[in-house]
């Protein structure tokens, strides 16, 4: 493959030098590819690819291996059942995998053993009445496969099938407690749990040795403990020790109420064990200061350590992330920090084959790059990184010890390639913007940065400029000037299928995508600021980007400029409309955004709100930040043309405020629109919504920057 990518290359310099533009339907078409996973010898990789064709409305899903010594790629499954594969077993092209359906063909799956090169000869190994998913497994002494998986289970621990479910005479939710609904879904009695199980090996095949156990449920306090941790949690969030004789699992702290804290606990069990069996590893008291979120509870190579990340702040879900590393011995953990002081927060993590070393990935100076530390690393221990640019999706360390990289970038939705423990990248093995059609002619030089100052900080704040195809410095173009979420996140070099900037940029803009107050990856305190200030701190550096944009870009027409935004994004384009920063802009886009501060107790994560509005809602008032910092407080300077997103199954920001927005901007007799789809949440996930969502809005933009020869922007 890699000679394949020089010849390509050398192709694209030699063809004329107009560069396709890449359009909503092309990125939204293009192949999405998974993590590629090395077999334990690191002879090959596997990873699913999925098209997507608008004719047929379908997506198709392939897996592929990647020959990792000579780079070639070929498939090596049509069946769009196998959902999940794990290497383990006898030799190094042992498999075990999810097939999505089971005999009974009642809503469970199935585990099947195969050699990973003789797929047709896959025997069943167990069928499994539920829609489990997460499986991590691992071969033991006996020769015995220990396996894990997650579903949905009832109070009483047995796992939950919405489609064996009796269904209830009413429809009827009663509730007691806060914490109603998150994200996209009402809470039920049923909650998520890590379930073990062991298939028993006997004459070359493999079977069900008994039930699976519940590790999970009937750990109660003041709430019950739920692994993986909802709603983005996933495998992560449970491990199994190498000899499959240990198991870890992540917990919201059970005994805090579940809407007002971010604590989460790991939890220790033996295999043979149970929930009654847990132990927590890190309760609050045990290890000074760390009472937050914990994440990525992980056993090193050898079984003997555990390693994980947790927060400080108890209602903060955006502080800190700190390494620490235990014994996987639960009568002597001596819990010990790694590199404490580093001020940067790193969430994905993997041990070294002989434990010395962690491989982390942290936000860093926009982009998320990957660090190795020591072990015993002291707390002024400043990690380098090995890789530069770009977002990995997932890092996998290889039996030679090099490190197997999948990530994206703005200009390229999957690059897979090896890096050593110096940063020395050893082999490129895949780059999609030169292999995918829909990708053709993207590259680094679309894209560059600045820094600014601002009245905010201290520190130089970044922005990224991404730049429309066949762009030329002697032409002008429009502004789109784009607001980040969370508010603490940030815009970093990766692709992304729902807010791509090239896709935007490609409309005929250049993009200025700033990373403001809130964002990560350039300390902490950055970061922190945000908190009871998301109406000035951030406001005032987005003012300073666009004035170093109209001072020092010639080739960005500042005068035709949109803004848009998701999220804390869609407030600011809220908060833009009542202020002197609106009237710079020829349309703003608010998607999912907060129109009304006071109401924002109808979200479901109070701790998030509790924090950045720094305290509880009380009786509003101008000294309250709930009150301070509303959009509607400045309703009566509201003008400029805007368009409305907001989905119905978002519980995070509910609809209402979108409806309200829209209202508002109805009957004060500014232009405006409003997009809503009942079967999204805070995103918009499906690509035919996502097609309509990108058509509407550049319909709206474009009319309004003069890019398109519209006579209405309806």
């Amino acid at each position: 493959m890699k000679s394949n990518i020089r010849t390509i290359a050398v192709a694209a310099l030699a063809a004329p030098l107009l560069i396709n533009a890449i359009t909503p339907e092309g990125m939204l078409a293009a192949p999405r590819r998974d993590v590629a996973q090395a077999n334990p010898s690191a002879d090959f990789a596997i990873y699913t690819n999925t098209n997507y064709s608008f004719e047929d409305q379908e997506a198709t899903t392939v897996w592929q291996q990647l020959d990792l010594k000579s780079g070639a790629f070929s498939t090596w499954s049509t069946d769009s059942n196998i959902t999940e594969v794990v290497f383990v077993g006898p030799t190094n092209t042992s498999i075990l995998y999810i097939n999505s359906t089971n005999e009974a063909g009642d809503g469970g799956i199935s585990l099947y053993t195969a050699d990973a090169t003789r797929l047709s000869d896959a025997k069943l190994a167990a069928s499994l009445p539920a829609p489990f998913s997460g499986l991590k497994a691992v071969a033991t002494k006996s020769g015995d496969i220990h396996f894990l998986l997650s579903t949905l289970a009832y109070p009483n621990g047995t796992a939950y099938n919405e489609e064996l479910a009796e269904t209830p005479a009413s429809t009827a939710r009663i509730y007691t407690d806060i914490y109603v609904r998150h994200w996209d879904t009402y809470l039920t009695p049923q909650r998520y749990a890590v379930f073990g199980g062991t298939l028993k090996r006997g004459n070359g095949t493999y079977s069900l040795a008994g039930e699976l156990t519940n590790y999970v449920t009937g750990k109660c306090n003041a709430t019950c403990a739920e692994s993986p941790v909802q709603p983005f949690g996933g495998s992560g969030d449970y491990d199994i020790s190498p000899d499959g004789s240990q198991v870890l699992y992540l917990t919201k702290n059970i005994d805090l109420p579940l809407a007002n804290f971010t604590s989460s606990q790991i939890y220790w069990v033996p295999f043979s064990g149970g929930a009654n069996d847990s132990i927590p590893i890190n309760p609050i008291g045990a290890t000074p200061g760390a009472e937050g979120a914990s994440a990525s509870p992980t056993f090193s190579k050898d079984g003997s350590k555990i390693a994980y990340f947790q927060m400080n702040g108890i209602y903060y879900e955006s502080d800190r992330n700190i390494i620490y590393v235990a014994n996987a011995d639960p009568n002597n953990l001596n819990v010990m920090s790694v590199a404490g002081d580093w001020d940067r927060s790193p969430d994905v993590l993997a041990w070294s084959n002989d434990g010395s070393v962690l491989y982390v990935a942290a936000p860093d100076l926009g982009r998320e790059r990957v660090f190795p530390v020591p072990v015993d690393a002291a707390p002024d221990y400043k990690p380098r990184n090995i890789t530069n640019e770009g977002v990995p999706a997932g890092m996998q360390v290889l039996a030679n010890g090099q490190v197997l990289i999948s990530d994206s970038k703005i200009w390229s939705s999957r690059d897979i390639y090896t890096v050593n423990s110096e940063g020395n990248v050893t082999n490129v093995y895949f780059q999609a913007n030169l292999v995918d059609d829909e990708l053709a002619g993207l590259g680094p030089e679309d894209v560059s940065e600045f820094y600014f100052s601002s009245n905010s900080t201290e520190i130089n704040l970044q922005s990224w400029i991404i730049y429309p195809a066949n762009f030329s410095a002697d032409k002008t173009y429009p502004l789109a000037f784009l607001v980040h979420g969370g508010p603490q996140g940030g815009f970093y070099n990766s692709w992304s299928a729902r807010w791509n900037y090239k896709v935007w940029a490609d409309q005929g803009y250049v993009v200025i995508a700033p990373n403001p107050t809130a964002s990560s990856g350039w300390g902490q305190n950055l970061t922190d600021a945000v908190a009871a200030h998301w109406g000035d701190y951030p406001y005032w550096d987005l003012v300073y980007a666009w004035d170093y944009v109209n001072e020092n870009l010639p080739y960005v027409d500042t005068s035709r400029g949109i803004s848009a935004g998701a999220s804390f994004g869609g407030y600011m384009n809220n908060w833009f409309q009542g202020h002197e920063m609106g009237r710079r802009f020829k349309a703003l886009v608010t998607h999912d955004g907060v129109t009304n501060s006071l109401a924002d107790y109808a979200t479901e994560e109070l701790w998030f709100i509790n924090h950045d509005e720094g305290g509880i809602f009380t009786s509003p008032n101008e000294t309250s930040t709930y009150y301070r910092w509303n959009p509607i407080l400045y309703y009566e300077n509201w003008a400029t043309p805007h368009f409305v997103v907001h989905n119905d199954l978002d519980y995070r920001l509910p609809v209402s405020e979108g409806i309200m927005l829209f209202n508002m901007l109805q009957v004060k007799g500014v232009p405006s629109k409003f997009l809503n789809f009942p079967d999204e949440n805070h995103w918009v996930l499906d690509r035919e919504n996502s097609r309509v969502w990108h058509r509407e809005i550049f319909k709206w933009i474009n009319y309004y920057s003069g890019l398109s020869n519209a006579t209405s922007p309806y």
